[in-house]
């Protein structure tokens, strides 16, 4: 049995603090600029997804399958991005 996809805004870098997790799908709003995100498995961990997006815009990540297992989200780089949502369970 699946659990329930939950939600998390985050505005900046650091941990989202919701323990171990599977990441199902990420909403971007991106700003001006050169927008990046990476994310990865807890604070200097091994990256497990690296984005580039297009500036003023709106952009929606699904993960594919079972979505990618992480100790912890940690987003270590959110470059000219406004705000993001990470979907997860």
């Amino acid at each position: 049995m699946r659990s329930d996809v939950q939600s998390k805004r985050l505005t900046g870098t650091g941990s989202a603090s919701v323990g171990p997790a599977r990441i199902r799908q990420i909403q971007v709003l991106t700003a001006s600029g050169t927008p990046r995100l990476t994310i990865t498995d807890g604070n200097g961990g091994s990256t497990v997804l690296d984005l580039d997006f297009i500036a003023s815009d709106s952009h929606s990540v699904n993960i594919p399958s079972d979505g990618i297992r992480v100790g912890d989200i940690y987003v270590s780089a959110f470059t000219n991005i406004t705000a993001m949502t990470v979907f997860y369970n």
